[in-house]
């Protein structure tokens, strides 16, 4: 009997671990997944936590419920991955020997590495929206805040869904306004990057909604530290920015067992081919979801796209033929900007954000790059496709591959288009 084995129940795993066990022959082949917890976590919602828009209910439901009865579900840590041998070390004592792999374990935030982060002010009046008990904590602070300076951090990039503090902030505008204390509340970002955004066009889009929404953006803010004492963040080139709320995303970095494998590099993410997700290393081993290095946005919608290209090229080096099916680096994101209203762009490795219709040209639904209602209720759709579709190993009818049908080539030398 050989062993087909992934590690992480997150959502690259549940939806790899479900599809590899409708096609492989159960006579011969055995489907294991670990993860070291029961609880799956719906993570697109811990945004809507700290405003009252979700509860926990909304963001949590149990592993096992979505993990068909054809797969063993262990529960624990993992020690060690061996990959040279092909072999896993699991914490309960237990050692797994695979034939093939998934590594889907993810990325988790690290407060304790930016210095000062963890002293005095978290969950005080220093909180991240990254985990369920962050933005939960968050939700609590604000239901009591009367107000003051509030700004929202990126440590560093890469990070999980890059348009999520911009989402935070553009609800924090929305939900300040309808509570009528807008006016007593100062919207900062303080961002790595140059813009709002990685991409020219996007950003300058994004960049017009911040200032028409009055939230001031300090770019090329590299975070040296925290004071917490003085309520003071600052950057390497001694710039400082007072706070009286700090929203962070701290440092994200892949699962720690796989820098304590060797497995990865100085973030704890693996290396792989960006187009087929095989490891540039050990060719029975694949990564998946956020715990790989591709340069494209780690979120769920990218792991929808690149399923597809996985489970091809499985079969096929399994099956001993060529890999031939190729990833192109697919995301597609919705923004959402408050006052019932959305974003959304679509962009892949080579070509970024353009306006337009999406998913239908012309028809659309989907305006890209434009501020809509229909955008909004997406957002809020991708929740019930989530539980309900994708977790469910039910097709979701959207393309796979990018496509520039319905998009308008523009340059970054254009006008922004207006919100």
């Amino acid at each position: 009997m050989k062993t087909f084995l992934v590690l992480g129940a997150g959502t690259a795993g549940t939806m790899i671990a479900r599809k590899m066990a409708a096609h492989l022959d159960a006579r011969e082949w055995k489907v294991v997944l670990v993860d070291k917890d029961e609880k799956h976590y719906y993570q697109p919602g811990f945004l809507f936590l700290p405003f009252g828009m979700y509860r926990a209910q909304d963001v949590i439901q149990p592993k096992r419920k979505f993990i068909p009865e054809k797969v063993e579900f262990i529960i624990s840590g993992i020690e060690r991955i061996e990959p040279d041998a092909s072999r896993v070390k699991l914490t309960n004592g237990r050692t797994i020997t695979y034939d093939h792999m998934v590594v889907a374990t993810g990325v988790d935030i690290h407060p304790e590495e930016t210095e000062g982060m963890l002293d005095g002010g978290w969950r005080t009046n220093v909180f991240d929206f990254y985990t369920f008990e962050g933005a939960t904590a968050l939700g609590k602070f604000l239901e009591k805040w009367q107000g003051g300076r509030m700004v929202v951090n990126v440590v560093e990039n890469p990070i999980k869904c890059p348009v999520a503090p911009l989402e935070l902030l553009f609800l924090a505008d929305w939900w300040f306004t309808k509570r009528g204390m807008r006016n007593k509340v100062e919207l900062v970002y303080a961002t790595p990057l140059s813009g709002a955004f990685t991409k020219p066009i996007a950003a300058d889009a994004l960049g017009a909604m911040l200032k028409r929404k009055n939230i001031h953006v300090e770019p090329d803010f590299n975070i040296g530290m925290v004071d917490a004492g003085s309520n003071v963040i600052r950057s390497w080139d001694e710039r400082e920015i007072p706070y009286d709320l700090l929203v962070t995303v701290p440092t994200n970095m892949g699962a720690e067992v796989i820098g304590r494998s060797g497995m990865g590099d100085e973030m704890n993410f693996v290396a792989v081919d960006k187009h087929t997700l095989q490891s540039q290393k050990w060719e029975n081993v694949w990564v998946m979801g956020d715990a790989n290095n591709i340069p494209t946005s780690k979120a769920g919608a990218v792991i929808h796209f690149q399923q597809e290209t996985v489970v091809k090229n499985l079969l096929a080096h399994i099956a001993g033929k060529p890999i031939t099916h190729k990833f192109d680096g697919h995301a597609s994101c919705y923004i959402e900007s408050g006052f019932n209203k959305g974003v959304l762009i679509d962009f892949n490795y080579d070509q970024e954000p353009l306006p337009g219709k999406y998913p239908l040209p012309v028809v659309g639904p989907f305006t890209l790059l434009g501020e809509t209602t229909i955008n909004h209720w997406g957002k809020l759709a991708f929740k019930t496709l989530y539980w309900n579709m994708m977790l469910q190993g039910i097709e979701v009818p959207l393309p796979n591959d990018f496509s520039m049908a319905g998009k308008k080539p523009t340059s970054s030398k254009s006008p922004a288009p207006q919100f």
